[in-house]
């Protein structure tokens, strides 16, 4: 799904408070600014400051959050809540993909967030990568796979 403009954009929508996550989420922009990866526009937006417009010019997402209490983010829940009904519609079918850190428990956060892209229906097109304590150099390069493939994926052609 290419906006009219002839360019995918992929939208990386994050909260990330912690310098763990902030890991994370450096490692999935790196892989999806890959330098093999053509034709596609990598857009980064805190969760409190993405909205419909940057859903609506999106092709495709990844979700970052830490597990908060047993769930996602209240600031990625508020970006849920502001685009849902504006963007439900036009992004059916998109491509997304998530990151996850917590310290003790994914589970409740981790349901949420299916809730939420199940509700969007979007298309799950790489899988989770969550990490419990410190990011180990594998689950970094997992979330650079998951940047990489999510951004091939939009590629023209």
């Amino acid at each position: 799904m290419v906006p009219a403009t002839g360019t995918a954009t992929l939208l990386i929508v994050h909260h990330t408070v912690s310098p763990r996550t902030q890991r994370m989420l450096d490692a999935v922009v790196s892989g999806a600014r890959d330098d093999e990866i053509e034709g596609v526009r990598v857009e980064v937006k805190p969760a409190l400051q993405a909205g419909v417009a940057d859903v609506l010019a999106a092709s495709g997402f990844v979700l970052g959050t830490p597990a908060n209490i047993g769930y996602m983010s209240g600031a990625l829940k508020h970006f849920f809540d502001q685009v849902y009904y504006p963007c439900r519609e036009q992004r059916a079918g998109s491509p997304y993909g998530v990151f996850v850190h917590g310290n003790l428990d994914l589970t409740g956060c981790l349901r949420a967030l299916r809730t939420c892209t199940t509700g969007m229906r979007w298309e799950q097109a790489y899988d989770d990568v969550t990490v419990l304590g410190e990011p180990t150099p594998e689950d970094l390069t997992r979330c650079w796979e998951l940047g990489a493939t999510l951004a091939a994926r939009l590629m023209p052609g």
